[in-house]
């Protein structure tokens, strides 16, 4: 048995393209962004970016065509293909893509910049409140100074 399983969090570099097919069944294509950091051999910081071509079909690529936002952050569950096609002048070219079967979009970033400026001297303002988490009054919630948040080896269940 195959698998061809992909999960990805990146975020959004330009807001998705949409285009109906000839059929009549709509799809977007957008590209995501993903890093990585990591430290050489000499100890210094490295960074790289990877980016990553994602397509969705019908009802997901409306969704995506309405709310997706560049900037945003965005899990992408799907599948790799990769499309050849021969170019007018006869070179073969290939493109590797993420079909999308499902995605969940994470927080809206404004501007790209994560949260908006206030007026006052540039400290972000505080999320709306219909943004702020609610803990269920039924959830017993403990705080115990003596406890040590620090996780040792032997609390690993692996």
């Amino acid at each position: 048995m195959n698998l061809n399983r992909v999960f990805i969090l990146g975020n959004i570099v330009a807001p998705p393209e949409a285009r109906m097919t000839q059929s009549g069944q709509t799809v977007a294509t957008f590209r995501i962004a993903t890093n990585r950091v990591w430290k050489d051999q000499g100890g210094n910081k490295q960074e790289a970016a990877e980016f990553h071509t994602i397509v969705v079909w019908g009802r997901l690529a409306e969704v995506a065509r309405q709310y997706l936002t560049k900037g945003q952050l965005i899990f992408v569950e799907g599948r790799i293909q990769t499309r050849s096609w021969q170019t007018p002048d006869g070179q073969k070219r290939y493109r590797t893509e993420i079909i999308a079967l499902n995605f969940q979009m994470g927080p809206k970033s404004m501007g790209g910049g994560g949260t908006a400026p206030s007026k006052t001297g540039g400290q972000s303002a505080p999320p709306p409140a219909e943004e702020i988490p609610v803990i269920d009054e039924e959830t017993p919630v403990s705080f115990n100074d003596d406890k040590n948040d620090e996780i040792k080896p032997e609390d690993i269940p692996f």
